[in-house]
């Protein structure tokens, strides 16, 4: 199978090498059958090496899709083989029993964390940087039936100090798995530094480092998927900041390493399509001020990063700010409460549904 990874990187580069010659003699790029037509018979399965044919086409018009709406986008780059990660079969050349067989290889074996329910569509033979293999199935299953989830609407707000802040109380701890493995990271990278180019040790260093990296990634997910399960499982309706992580972490606040080691955007994506099997609505509302009103009476009551009690001069509530923080992301969500804001619009949870399906699990 490496000897495959190989192969294919080979083929992209050939072929992209091919459309960047082609476009600079005649002015256009060459079509998906010319492309097809350069990738028989180099060694791969047929379906596989038309499929590094088809990725490289797709990938060059869509670099003039996104251009032609204003957006950046970089040209396809030709692949060193750690950038060469997988193989696809996207319709035949496999077989899975107790064991996997594949075209070429034949009888692969595998752990099967789970028995696989439906109809399998394709196969991808993906190599992580840390050298383990994992075959990954597409499957067509029957649409199954919502859950009657009569649990309680709650807020979230996510944090840094802690995960989340759940409107009823419940305080997510924040594990920043990064940061616990920081040090060991900078010792391994500091040893993979002074190892000679392209020597055999810098390959057992680099090893090191990528199983770490998997490890804390790991760490992570396993916490994210666990608190994303029992949040749609006990609640029917999850109201959640509409936050541009990303960009947050982009700017220069001092905290865009803690903000990607939390994970948000994994963490409202994992609740967003958990929610409509588990019979959950998830909703997102406006960020704005979410923190400095106060939940009890709606007035604005100024505070630094460092203040970490909300103490509302006009009504006296005195709570934890990420507890009122969510309590007002709640109250944003809920239809017919005053103030209702469950968009930046202002619209309220029935009118979003059609309006924002591309996050919002129903």
């Amino acid at each position: 199978m490496g000897q495959h990874l190989l192969t294919a990187k080979n083929l992209w580069n050939e072929l992209l090498e091919f459309s960047k010659q082609i476009y600079n003699d005649y002015g256009y790029f060459p079509t998906k059958d010319t492309l097809q037509l350069m990738v028989k018979n180099t060694g791969l399965f047929s379906q596989t090496q038309q499929e590094i044919a088809h990725r490289i086409f797709n990938s060059i018009i869509r670099v003039f899709k996104l251009r032609k709406q204003g957006k950046e986008c970089g040209f396809p780059r030709f692949k060193n083989i750690d950038r060469m990660k997988s193989l696809h079969y996207p319709q035949a050349g496999f077989n899975l029993d107790k064991k996997l067989n594949v075209s070429p290889f034949g009888e692969i074996a595998i752990k099967k964390h789970r028995e696989i329910e439906g109809r399998i569509k394709t196969l991808t033979l993906k190599r992580e940087s840390s050298g383990k293999w994992f075959a990954i199935f597409c499957v067509k299953q029957e649409k199954k039936t919502p859950k009657e989830n009569k649990g309680e609407a709650v807020g979230v707000d996510l944090g840094l100090k802690d995960l989340a802040v759940i409107s009823d109380g419940t305080i997510i701890e924040n594990l920043r798995c990064f940061k616990e493995y920081a040090e060991k990271l900078a010792q391994l990278q500091r040893c993979l530094s002074r190892k000679k180019q392209r020597g055999r040790n810098r390959k057992k260093a680099k090893l090191k480092v990528a199983r770490l990296y998997e490890k804390i990634s790991n760490t992570r997910y396993d916490l994210l998927h666990k608190t994303s399960t029992q949040l749609v499982n006990d609640h029917s309706l999850i109201a959640l900041e509409e936050l541009a992580a990303k960009g947050m972490s982009n700017k220069d606040f001092g905290l865009g390493r803690s903000i990607n080691d939390a994970g948000w955007n994994m963490f409202a994506n994992m609740i967003a399509y958990k929610a409509e099997e588990a019979g959950c609505k998830v909703v997102l509302v406006n960020p704005k001020n979410t923190t400095q009103e106060c939940s009890n009476c709606h007035e604005i009551v100024k505070k630094d990063l460092t203040d970490r009690m909300h103490n509302c001069p006009f009504c006296g509530l005195s709570i934890n700010r990420d507890l009122n923080a969510a309590r007002n992301i709640l109250i944003r969500a809920t239809v017919g409460t005053t103030g209702s804001n469950a968009s930046r619009d202002g619209t309220t949870v029935s009118s979003m549904k059609e309006d924002a399906t591309r996050f919002i699990g129903w």
